[in-house]
Protein backbone atom coordinates (compact mmCIF):
# COMPACT_ATOMS: atom_id res chain seq x y z
CA UNK A 1 0.00 0.00 0.00
CA UNK A 2 1.35 3.40 0.28
CA UNK A 3 1.31 5.96 2.74
CA UNK A 4 -1.76 8.75 1.98
CA UNK A 5 -0.53 12.18 3.09
CA UNK A 6 -0.34 14.74 0.85
CA UNK A 7 2.40 15.44 -1.25
CA UNK A 8 4.93 18.45 -0.45
CA UNK A 9 4.29 21.20 -3.09
CA UNK A 10 2.41 20.85 -6.41
CA UNK A 11 3.37 18.95 -9.37
CA UNK A 12 1.16 20.28 -12.21
CA UNK A 13 4.57 23.16 -13.30
CA UNK A 14 6.21 19.19 -14.15
CA UNK A 15 3.67 16.90 -14.99
CA UNK A 16 -0.24 17.12 -15.77
CA UNK A 17 -0.93 13.75 -16.63
CA UNK A 18 -0.18 10.18 -14.99
CA UNK A 19 -1.64 6.92 -16.38
CA UNK A 20 -1.25 4.07 -13.30
CA UNK A 21 -1.30 0.30 -14.78
CA UNK A 22 -1.94 -1.70 -11.47
CA UNK A 23 -3.86 -4.90 -10.84
CA UNK A 24 -4.72 -3.74 -7.22
CA UNK A 25 -7.90 -1.24 -6.70
CA UNK A 26 -6.82 -0.26 -3.73
CA UNK A 27 -3.06 0.82 -4.43
CA UNK A 28 -4.81 2.62 -7.99
CA UNK A 29 -7.35 4.74 -5.51
CA UNK A 30 -4.82 5.72 -2.79
CA UNK A 31 -2.26 6.94 -5.59
CA UNK A 32 -5.51 7.86 -8.01
CA UNK A 33 -6.82 10.32 -4.84
CA UNK A 34 -3.32 11.82 -3.95
CA UNK A 35 -2.47 12.94 -7.43
CA UNK A 36 -5.67 14.23 -7.94
CA UNK A 37 -5.07 16.76 -5.06
CA UNK A 38 -2.07 17.75 -6.71
CA UNK A 39 -3.91 19.02 -9.72
CA UNK A 40 -2.60 16.09 -11.87
CA UNK A 41 -4.73 14.12 -14.34
CA UNK A 42 -4.94 10.37 -14.01
CA UNK A 43 -6.28 7.73 -15.95
CA UNK A 44 -6.17 3.94 -14.46
CA UNK A 45 -5.98 0.52 -15.76
CA UNK A 46 -6.66 -2.66 -14.36
CA UNK A 47 -4.07 -4.54 -16.84
CA UNK A 48 -1.46 -4.16 -18.99
CA UNK A 49 -3.79 -4.62 -22.56
CA UNK A 50 -6.03 -1.93 -20.78
CA UNK A 51 -3.20 0.15 -20.22
CA UNK A 52 -1.63 0.24 -23.72
CA UNK A 53 -5.05 1.07 -25.23
CA UNK A 54 -5.01 3.99 -23.52
CA UNK A 55 -1.76 5.16 -24.17
CA UNK A 56 -2.76 3.94 -27.91
CA UNK A 57 -5.12 6.93 -27.71
CA UNK A 58 -3.44 9.55 -25.75
CA UNK A 59 -0.12 10.86 -24.81
CA UNK A 60 0.81 10.78 -20.87
CA UNK A 61 3.39 12.49 -19.21
CA UNK A 62 4.21 9.87 -16.90
CA UNK A 63 3.46 6.11 -16.49
CA UNK A 64 3.44 4.37 -12.92
CA UNK A 65 3.82 0.74 -14.34
CA UNK A 66 3.21 -2.51 -11.85
CA UNK A 67 5.69 -5.50 -12.99
CA UNK A 68 3.17 -8.51 -11.23
CA UNK A 69 0.29 -7.78 -13.08
CA UNK A 70 -2.34 -10.57 -14.36
CA UNK A 71 -1.94 -11.50 -18.31
CA UNK A 72 0.42 -9.71 -20.31
CA UNK A 73 3.19 -8.74 -17.72
CA UNK A 74 4.65 -5.35 -16.53
CA UNK A 75 7.92 -6.04 -18.48
CA UNK A 76 6.00 -7.01 -21.37
CA UNK A 77 4.05 -3.98 -21.12
CA UNK A 78 6.98 -1.78 -20.40
CA UNK A 79 8.64 -3.12 -23.91
CA UNK A 80 5.29 -2.79 -25.86
CA UNK A 81 5.07 1.01 -24.59
CA UNK A 82 8.70 1.49 -25.59
CA UNK A 83 7.61 0.36 -29.00
CA UNK A 84 5.26 3.22 -29.34
CA UNK A 85 6.86 5.95 -27.88
CA UNK A 86 9.20 7.68 -25.40
CA UNK A 87 6.92 8.16 -22.50
CA UNK A 88 8.46 8.13 -18.87
CA UNK A 89 7.92 4.70 -17.02
CA UNK A 90 7.79 4.57 -13.20
CA UNK A 91 7.79 0.69 -12.65
CA UNK A 92 6.27 -0.71 -9.27
CA UNK A 93 8.09 -4.06 -8.10
CA UNK A 94 8.15 -5.44 -4.22
CA UNK A 95 11.53 -6.60 -4.70
CA UNK A 96 13.94 -3.87 -5.11
CA UNK A 97 17.17 -5.96 -4.46
CA UNK A 98 16.05 -8.61 -7.00
CA UNK A 99 16.64 -9.27 -10.74
CA UNK A 100 12.70 -7.92 -11.23
CA UNK A 101 15.04 -4.36 -10.68
CA UNK A 102 17.50 -4.48 -13.60
CA UNK A 103 15.13 -6.99 -15.92
CA UNK A 104 12.33 -3.57 -15.67
CA UNK A 105 15.33 -1.27 -16.67
CA UNK A 106 16.27 -3.38 -19.35
CA UNK A 107 12.92 -3.78 -20.83
CA UNK A 108 12.94 0.38 -20.77
CA UNK A 109 11.91 1.94 -17.82
CA UNK A 110 13.28 4.82 -16.84
CA UNK A 111 12.97 4.22 -12.94
CA UNK A 112 11.55 2.58 -10.44
CA UNK A 113 10.10 2.52 -6.95
CA UNK A 114 9.54 -0.46 -4.58
CA UNK A 115 6.26 -1.20 -1.84
CA UNK A 116 5.29 -0.26 0.10
CA UNK A 117 5.78 3.15 -0.67
CA UNK A 118 4.61 6.62 0.88
CA UNK A 119 2.61 9.40 -1.31
CA UNK A 120 5.73 12.05 -0.69
CA UNK A 121 8.67 9.32 -2.12
CA UNK A 122 6.01 8.99 -5.26
CA UNK A 123 6.31 12.97 -5.78
CA UNK A 124 9.26 13.47 -5.52
CA UNK A 125 9.71 10.52 -8.36
CA UNK A 126 6.90 11.95 -10.62
CA UNK A 127 8.57 15.55 -10.00
CA UNK A 128 12.04 14.58 -10.89
CA UNK A 129 11.10 12.25 -13.90
CA UNK A 130 9.19 14.84 -15.40
CA UNK A 131 11.65 17.83 -14.96
CA UNK A 132 14.50 16.28 -16.38
CA UNK A 133 12.34 15.28 -19.80
CA UNK A 134 11.62 18.95 -19.89
CA UNK A 135 13.89 20.68 -22.53
CA UNK A 136 17.18 22.42 -21.20
CA UNK A 137 19.33 25.30 -22.63
CA UNK A 138 20.39 24.86 -26.30
CA UNK A 139 23.71 23.07 -26.96
CA UNK A 140 25.60 22.79 -30.29
CA UNK A 141 25.67 19.76 -32.27
CA UNK A 142 28.35 17.05 -31.14
CA UNK A 143 29.77 14.73 -33.86
CA UNK A 144 31.56 11.20 -32.53
CA UNK A 145 32.71 8.92 -35.12
CA UNK A 146 28.89 8.47 -37.23
CA UNK A 147 27.25 9.13 -34.30
CA UNK A 148 25.75 12.71 -33.83
CA UNK A 149 23.72 14.43 -31.69
CA UNK A 150 21.68 17.75 -31.31
CA UNK A 151 20.65 18.62 -28.06
CA UNK A 152 18.69 21.66 -29.61
CA UNK A 153 16.77 19.29 -31.74
CA UNK A 154 16.86 16.87 -29.35
CA UNK A 155 17.68 13.77 -32.26
CA UNK A 156 20.62 11.34 -32.53
CA UNK A 157 21.78 9.92 -35.92
CA UNK A 158 24.16 7.21 -36.13
CA UNK A 159 25.45 7.08 -39.93
CA UNK A 160 23.19 9.46 -40.54
CA UNK A 161 20.26 7.04 -39.65
CA UNK A 162 17.93 8.47 -36.82
CA UNK A 163 18.37 6.58 -33.11
CA UNK A 164 15.02 6.25 -30.96
CA UNK A 165 16.46 7.14 -27.63
CA UNK A 166 14.00 7.76 -24.94
CA UNK A 167 14.22 10.65 -22.95
CA UNK A 168 16.38 9.81 -19.88
CA UNK A 169 18.52 7.82 -22.52
CA UNK A 170 18.75 11.37 -24.14
CA UNK A 171 19.08 13.61 -21.10
CA UNK A 172 21.91 10.90 -19.99
CA UNK A 173 23.95 11.38 -23.21
CA UNK A 174 23.28 14.58 -23.37
CA UNK A 175 25.16 15.33 -19.63
CA UNK A 176 28.07 13.05 -21.17
CA UNK A 177 28.30 15.16 -24.34
CA UNK A 178 28.09 18.70 -22.68
CA UNK A 179 31.77 18.53 -20.72
CA UNK A 180 33.51 15.41 -23.57
CA UNK A 181 36.32 14.14 -21.98
CA UNK A 182 35.65 14.55 -18.16
CA UNK A 183 34.71 11.98 -16.14
CA UNK A 184 31.44 11.69 -14.63
CA UNK A 185 30.08 9.37 -11.45
CA UNK A 186 27.34 7.10 -11.04
CA UNK A 187 26.75 9.49 -8.40
CA UNK A 188 27.17 12.58 -10.60
CA UNK A 189 24.95 11.25 -13.01
CA UNK A 190 22.13 10.17 -11.10
CA UNK A 191 21.91 13.94 -9.14
CA UNK A 192 22.31 15.35 -12.92
CA UNK A 193 19.97 13.22 -14.99
CA UNK A 194 17.57 11.28 -12.64
CA UNK A 195 17.54 14.24 -9.74
CA UNK A 196 18.45 11.70 -6.70
CA UNK A 197 21.45 12.11 -4.42
CA UNK A 198 22.19 9.89 -1.60
CA UNK A 199 18.99 7.95 -2.08
CA UNK A 200 19.86 6.57 -5.65
CA UNK A 201 20.53 3.74 -7.08
CA UNK A 202 23.85 3.64 -9.16
CA UNK A 203 22.07 0.68 -11.05
CA UNK A 204 19.77 3.06 -13.37
CA UNK A 205 22.94 4.64 -14.30
CA UNK A 206 24.69 1.39 -15.34
CA UNK A 207 21.86 -0.20 -17.04
CA UNK A 208 20.86 2.67 -19.04
CA UNK A 209 24.46 3.24 -20.42
CA UNK A 210 23.58 -0.49 -21.05
CA UNK A 211 20.58 0.42 -23.19
CA UNK A 212 21.97 3.22 -24.74
CA UNK A 213 25.23 1.53 -25.53
CA UNK A 214 23.12 -0.94 -27.53
CA UNK A 215 21.38 1.94 -29.93
CA UNK A 216 24.58 4.22 -30.77
CA UNK A 217 27.36 2.05 -30.37
CA UNK A 218 28.62 -0.10 -33.78
CA UNK A 219 29.93 -2.85 -31.40
CA UNK A 220 28.48 -2.25 -27.81
CA UNK A 221 30.79 -4.88 -26.52
CA UNK A 222 33.64 -2.39 -27.71
CA UNK A 223 32.12 0.96 -26.73
CA UNK A 224 33.35 4.13 -28.39
CA UNK A 225 31.21 6.68 -27.91
CA UNK A 226 30.16 5.95 -24.00
CA UNK A 227 33.30 5.18 -22.52
CA UNK A 228 34.00 3.49 -19.20
CA UNK A 229 36.42 4.50 -16.94
CA UNK A 230 36.99 1.60 -14.28
CA UNK A 231 36.61 2.64 -10.67
CA UNK A 232 35.06 5.90 -11.91
CA UNK A 233 32.18 6.23 -13.76
CA UNK A 234 31.64 6.88 -17.46
CA UNK A 235 32.57 9.73 -20.21
CA UNK A 236 32.47 10.91 -24.09
CA UNK A 237 35.73 11.08 -25.64
CA UNK A 238 37.21 14.35 -26.48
Amino acid sequence: MVGDHALGGRLDDVARSVLIIEDDVRIRRVVQMTLHREGLEVAEAASGEAGLRLLADRSFDVVLLDLMLPGMDGFEVCREIRRMSNTPVIMVTARADSHDVVAGLEAGADDYITKPFVAKELSARIRALSRRTRGSEPRPRISIGEVEIAPQDGTVTRAGVPVQLTKTEFKLLGELAAERGRVFSREELLERVWGYDYFGDSRLVDVHVRRLRKKIEADPADPMVVLTVRGMGYRLPE
